[in-house]
């Protein structure tokens, strides 16, 4: 496993090739650290996740016009984080060269990087702090950035704000309020049918973005800095238990097992929830006057609730590198400077709602009158907690998944399921 440096450090020791993200071609500085590695220019490709927000075309386009000669083409892969993660994986160990550009999850960084999967980003010696400390954090690996941070993302509780008003409730600070609130609204004519509580509960990438939440939300970790497990821990016991608990006792439908993003959402759109564990991108499209949304107007977000009090999210976003494989690596760059840009970040926020990486972003008044929810998700960013930071980060997060699975589909109990986890992690990192 990799030492991680203090979020201090990393911004220290990482050069902001992203500090100046425009459209021109070239560096900035031709000596900078790891520039001369970047030669070759001409048609690039971007793998990615499938794209359901429909933006990702408009914004090729606009790169596309203005450098005809260096066009990209996206490579659209599944929708499914896991199965992305393993076809990008094949074209490094082929190095195939089909890819140029990868979108990488935040979490993916350490391994492709320790790999050398992907080649470090210039350090430019310029000046990080445009960034949000945790997204260059997540974009670094034993101080040298290896990727540029794109999008972040943080955990938010949407919430039915027309409904809770009724109810005369507020947004809940802790699990047990939001249970209490939720039983107060069911009673309204208005909730009839609707169910309190879902996040992603289904098995897969998701999943371990919601567990690690529950279990930093009780005061606990997976993972500490030194890579060694706390997976049965008492905080994780407590964290698994509620909402193990919950889907028991009908606070937590039973489907809700069967949710990733877009299901939730729907759920959430069509009013069949009261409450929701979602990323920001929901918001646009729970938004929408096209009939779409039957919640348009009638909901708030929310920092996540904890055990105790105010919860704490598990750090999202993607990060864009750039494949060793790649033939056009300059133009990779430049590319990546375009994508991580201020206006293009803008751009992307309003026609998408995907958090930004840079600050100014968040405390722009003209976008935080539009979306309100920004100060709530910089605060969830900011307090953000990673995913377990490993090399090995495939058979950790399996392990994960199968074991908070079990125990919220009731398989398993929680206590049996998190013992059998610690062996898993001890091993996979090499800890006693």
């Amino acid at each position: 496993m990799g030492h991680w440096l203090p979020r201090a450090g990393i911004a220290a020791l990482t050069a902001c090739a992203l500090a100046a993200c425009g459209t021109g071609t070239g560096g900035d500085d031709p000596a900078g650290k790891g520039e001369a590695a970047l030669t070759g220019r001409g048609p690039i490709t971007l793998a990615t996740g499938k794209d359901n927000s429909g933006v990702l075309p408009k914004v090729i386009d606009r790169w596309n016009a203005a450098h005809p000669e260096e066009r990209v083409r996206v490579v659209e892969l599944s929708d499914s984080p896991d199965e992305q993660r393993q076809r990008m994986i094949q074209d490094a160990e082929l190095k195939s060269g089909e890819f140029s550009v990868l979108n990488l999850d935040v979490v993916w960084t350490a391994e492709f990087a320790a790999n050398r999967w992907v080649v470090p980003l210039p350090e430019n010696r310029r000046d990080t702090g445009a960034f949000l400390e945790p997204t260059l954090e997540g974009a670094s690996y034993r101080g040298q950035l290896y990727a540029a941070p794109w999008t972040s993302d943080g955990g938010l509780l949407y919430f039915r704000k027309d409904l809770l008003r009724k109810a005369g409730a507020k947004p809940p600070r802790t699990w047990a309020g939001m249970k209490k609130t939720c039983a107060a609204v069911r009673k309204l004519p208005e909730a009839k049918g609707m169910s309190c509580y879902a996040g992603q509960f289904e098995k897969y990438e998701g999943l371990t973005v919601n567990f690690a939440e529950m279990v930093a939300s009780a005061g606990g970790s997976l993972v500490d800095g030194r890579g060694r497990p706390h997976a049965d821990s008492p905080e994780a016991l407590k964290g698994l238990r509620f909402f193990a608990d919950g889907i028991r006792d009908g606070m937590i439908p039973q489907k809700a097992i069967t949710f990733k993003e877009e299901q939730g959402r729907q759920a959430f759109q069509q009013g069949r929830l009261v409450f929701h564990r979602q990323w920001p991108y929901q918001w646009t499209l729970a938004n929408a006057d096209d009939g779409s949304s039957k919640v348009a107007g009638a909901f708030g977000v929310a920092p996540l609730p904890g055990l105790d009090g105010p919860g704490v999210s598990s750090l999202g976003g993607h990060n864009l590198a750039i494949s060793s494989a790649a033939e056009n690596k300059a133009t990779a760059h430049d590319f990546i400077r375009f994508m991580t840009g201020e206006r293009m970040q803008r751009e992307n926020l309003l026609l998408s709602s995907n958090a930004p990486t840079r600050t100014a972003l968040y405390d722009d008044r003209k976008l935080v009158d539009k979306y309100p929810y920004l100060p709530v998700l910089k605060k969830s960013i900011l307090g953000a907690e990673p995913r377990p930071r490993v090399v090995r980060y495939g058979d950790a997060t399996a392990a994960i998944q199968e074991a908070a699975y079990g125990a919220l589909s009731g398989e398993v109990r929680p206590k049996k399921a998190l013992a059998e986890l610690q062996r898993k992690l001890q091993r996979i990192n090499g800890s006693p």
